[in-house]
């Protein structure tokens, strides 16, 4: 089984996570395809090849070289997005790309058009695995899966290559932020690892959000209408209110680069009571750390005008900028600077405008930045991933064996 045929095979399996269940994973067709992957890993002739109860997989291959190598892992994540459909994917390779534009299929009437995604445009002369446009393709991460696989093979079937303990791992539920909720970083036992969960072809990402959530609860006053006057408090217009009371310029709308946001994901309610739900994104410790006393003074404020506890706000840290675990350990990014290089790439050192499991397995003692996978346009019927991406992914993870194997502290 090559590259290609290995990625189909796991793209043809369902495995969208829940974010309204309480299991892990948290979906059951999570397991139908850990299963498969762990008897496939086994067949390959992997070592040490478990499969949890929660789905997750760790597997070894062991060193060929008498040099005290460190222990490197790779991991991705095999659950694919709640925001689209990820049952009966039907891919499709377009070979030798020419550059105009993809017609998905007939009965979605969607369309691939680099006017629209000028991404495709890098990928002139390239084979690309699309979607029908139905649902999504699942090269996030389905595309680091196979890459981190197909390394292995490769790894066996070239023992010339000389490489220390390899780890590898596969976990459900990153799409949900619950990926690295119960990864087992003892059992993994590695000095450093990386995710392969990144886009474009030469991304190396350290840095992501510092991140957090903020629910607000408006409690008001519910009275009839026509005798309200100086009684009502309308929790719907105040939680409103505070949504007006975000600036404008710090929005996902209105941010790029290292810029921070709020960004409001919900809001319900009646006359009586309301709830709104944000989450709060800062690269920068500090800034962060104002961001959440900013939003706090914001019910303060409402709270001062409509009277003590109108308004309640609980803000929960979800991660940290894991630049601050990665700066001490630099070398890890190095050798993955060294290994693109030599496989003909330019690496594109560049900050995570999100979150990554690494980012909370860093923060657990294992240093953990994420390397590209080739996915572009993820989580929609718009996916699509080049082959020759893909390729240069699984070159780099084995070169990245390689040099670590010399690698002394």
């Amino acid at each position: 089984m090559d590259l290609v045929e290995r990625f189909l095979d796991y793209v043809s399996y369902d495995t969208q996570s829940s974010e309204t269940s309480d299991t892990t994973p948290s979906t059951a067709k999570q397991l139908v395809f850990a299963r498969h992957l762990a008897d496939q890993l086994k067949n390959l002739g992997l070592d040490d090849v478990t499969l949890d109860e929660h789905g997750y997989i760790y597997a070894t291959l062991p060193s060929n070289t008498d040099s005290k190598a460190p222990v490197i892992g790779f991991i991705s994540h095999y659950d694919t997005s709640p925001d689209c459909s990820g049952k009966d994917i039907k891919p499709r390779i377009i070979d030798h790309y020419d550059g105009s534009d993809i017609l998905l299929s007939e009965k979605s009437g969607r369309t691939l058009s680099p006017s629209l995604f000028p991404e495709l445009k890098a990928h002139k002369g390239e084979s690309l695995i699309v979607t029908d446009g139905t649902t999504l393709l699942g090269a996030d991460d389905k595309a680091g899966v196979a890459e981190i696989v197909q390394a292995m093979v490769y790894l066996m079937d070239h023992p010339e290559v000389k490489h220390g303990k390899i780890r590898i791992a596969f976990n459900p539920d990153e799409e949900i932020g619950m990926g690295a909720h119960l990864f087992d970083v003892k059992l993994f036992g590695c000095d450093w690892a990386y995710t392969m969960d990144g886009g474009e072809v030469g991304e190396i990402e350290y840095e992501n959000f510092n991140a957090a959530s903020a629910r607000v609860r408006v409690n008001g006053v519910s009275v009839h209408p026509g005798y309200a006057k100086g009684k009502m408090k309308n929790a719907v217009r105040i939680a409103a209110e505070l949504v007006g009371m975000i600036p404008e310029d710090q929005t996902p709308e209105t941010t790029e680069g290292y810029e921070g946001f709020y960004h409001a994901t919900g809001i319900e309610g009646n006359v009586e009571s309301a709830t709104v739900s944000y989450i709060i994104r800062d690269h920068d410790r500090r800034k962060f750390e104002a961001r959440k006393d900013f939003f706090r003074s914001l019910t303060e404020k409402l709270n001062a005008k409509y009277g003590e506890g109108t308004v309640e706000v609980e803000i929960k840290d979800q991660y940290y900028n894991m630049v601050e675990k990665i700066e001490p350990v630099m070398h890890v990014i190095d050798i993955v600077i060294k290994a693109m290089q030599e496989t003909g790439l330019s690496p594109k050192v560049r900050a995570i405008r999100g979150g990554t499991d690494g980012a909370q397995l860093s923060f657990r003692g294992l240093p953990c930045p994420n390397i590209f996978a080739g996915g572009i346009n993820f989580h929609g019927p718009y996916e699509f991933v080049p082959i020759e991406s893909m390729q240069k992914a699984m070159q780099v993870i084995v070169k990245i064996c390689e040099l670590s194997a010399s690698y002394n502290d």
